[in-house]
């Protein structure tokens, strides 16, 4: 059977360099593509990278590490996988942003794959995980881009993202981990929180329904998918965003320094212009949703981290 081939295309109105920026910037995935779990950079260099991602791949949460090589000035991403995941045995392909003639793109995006054992069977699964996930990663990215430039602002005015970093006196990276990896312990630790249904299935990747009130007495409910990294890190994006967003991802990293343990949450955010307006007043601008967005999820991280920071059971 050998390497396998596929191909997936979409025409999109948005100009290559908006298209370009958004698919070149890895850190935003999460937000952005709905297969995408979490990414975390591991090198980072003028025109290559390496990564290593977290994706939903038929039903289930694979990690990979991949290489890339950007070429901004051609409008082309070239990736290989340098650890896949089974039962791929080795992926590459290209992301390529082709300038139409009477304006807009061609998104074109290339994978070839060798399948573990070159099984025909394993590589129809593969083939099939494909043609899910690329049309709708293309649609997602051409999405973005439409709306930015429908408004005259770049893909970063709509998907952005933000941290706070707080030290806890007395506690340990451990400690704090702890607190926010017990998630099913929120409903007794955290007063907005209600319910919490967490399970672990697969070690390190948790699912996580969660019911809030906020300060106004409304009730919400979200469900995320969580990367657990045991002691330094945790990864998640939530899979339900409310109105106001497109794609909502994030992560606590969790380090001892000699004041305590240091702890830095960060949200990245795809906002959904269409809904700025009714939900935050009728005079909303884009600017607006983000100073909102800022305040109300940091705020809602800092809350955490300060009840963390107090706990003693």
């Amino acid at each position: 059977m050998g390497r396998h081939h596929t191909r997936h295309t979409l025409v999109s109105s948005a100009p290559p360099e908006a298209l370009y920026d958004l698919a070149a910037d890895v850190g935003r995935w999460p937000a952005v593509f709905a297969p995408s779990v979490a990414a975390r950079y591991l090198e980072r260099g003028e025109r290559t990278e390496r990564f290593r991602l977290w994706a939903s791949v038929g039903g289930e949460v694979k990690t990979w590490v991949s290489r890339r090589e950007r070429d901004p000035a051609g409008l082309r991403i070239r990736f290989d996988q340098e650890e896949s995941a089974p039962p791929i045995a080795s992926m590459g392909g290209e992301w390529i942003f082709e300038p139409r003639p009477g304006g807009g793109t061609e998104i074109v995006l290339l994978h070839d794959f060798t399948a573990v054992g070159d099984d025909p069977d394993t590589a129809a699964w593969i083939n099939a995980a494909l043609d899910r996930n690329s049309p709708v990663e293309l649609a997602a990215l051409a999405r973005i881009a439409e709306l930015a430039t429908g408004l005259g602002a770049a893909p970063g005015d709509l998907v952005f993202s933000f941290s706070d970093t707080v030290t806890l006196p007395g506690r340990t990276a451990q400690e704090a981990y702890a607190f926010v990896h017990r998630a099913d312990l929120w409903p007794e630790r955290l007063p907005h929180v209600r319910r919490v249904e967490l399970s672990e299935d697969a070690a390190g990747v948790q699912e996580m329904e969660m019911d809030t009130v906020t300060a106004d007495g409304s009730a919400h409910t979200t469900r995320s998918v969580r990367v657990c990294v045991p002691g330094e890190r945790i990864a998640y994006k939530q899979l339900v965003p409310p109105r106001l967003l497109l794609g909502h991802s994030g992560r606590w990293e969790f380090a001892d320094t000699g004041a305590g343990a240091q702890v830095t949450a960060e949200h990245t955010v795809a906002v959904n212009p269409a809904a700025v307006r009714e939900e935050l007043g009728a005079e909303a601008s884009l600017a607006d949703a983000r100073r909102y967005l800022r305040d109300v999820l940091g705020r809602n991280s800092r809350a955490t981290l300060e009840l963390a920071g107090r706990h003693t059971g």
